[in-house]
């Protein structure tokens, strides 16, 4: 009869500590993703300290602000995986208090709910530093979005788009398309149709 209901314990053991284990798999993978983004940092990290001798003056000035947002990244994520690693080993902890009450016959629920409450903060955390981390990665896009224009659309004048301004205040088309416009000294004349 003992026997029976000691086989009857563990299982109910194991019931609770199901929950535990599956928190253990979810966060795996965010390590996972975590280890991931940071190896992505250290190579793009690499590679431009491998160029930063041989790149112009202005191209060291850009490379210098990303290898600073880089290197600041790369403590966050760091940050994020110890703490991630460190809710891991506390929900280990708490199925392993779980067994060894059990087997002691003792009342651990205490110790497991202080290990589990901090298993909780030290994951929130890390999951706001990913954040974080995520944050800083966008605003360094966001620093280079002038190179998404086009080179020959760079500090082109409104008149090279198809556009004339005149100090009238009156816009016509542009050369190339025809049409009347008015010269800066109140001369008529006409554009776009081989003088």
């Amino acid at each position: 009869m003992n026997v029976a209901q000691d086989i009857i314990g563990i299982a109910h053991i194991i019931q609770l500590a199901v929950a535990p284990v599956f928190l253990l798999a979810g966060i795996g993978a965010i390590l996972n993703v975590m280890t991931q983004r940071l190896a992505r940092v250290v190579d793009r990290a690499r590679a431009l300290e491998a160029d930063y001798e041989t790149m112009l003056a202005d191209q060291k000035q850009r490379t210098h602000l990303e290898l600073r947002t880089l290197d600041k990244r790369m403590q966050v994520v760091q940050g994020a995986i110890s703490l991630c690693t460190i809710s891991a080993l506390f929900v280990c902890l708490v199925v392993m208090v779980l067994f060894i009450a059990d087997l002691m016959n003792k009342d651990f629920a205490q110790p497991v709910a202080v290990l589990f409450i901090l298993a909780m903060s030290t994951l929130t955390i890390g999951l706001i530093l990913l954040l974080v981390e995520i944050s800083l990665a966008t605003k360094a896009i966001r620093i280079r979005r002038d190179i998404l224009r086009p080179p020959s659309a760079r500090n082109r004048p409104l008149s090279h788009q198809g556009i004339e301004l005149f100090p009238h205040g009156r816009i016509f088309g542009g050369i190339g398309q025809g049409g009347d416009h008015q010269c800066r000294d109140g001369r008529e004349g006409r554009i776009g149709q081989g003088g």
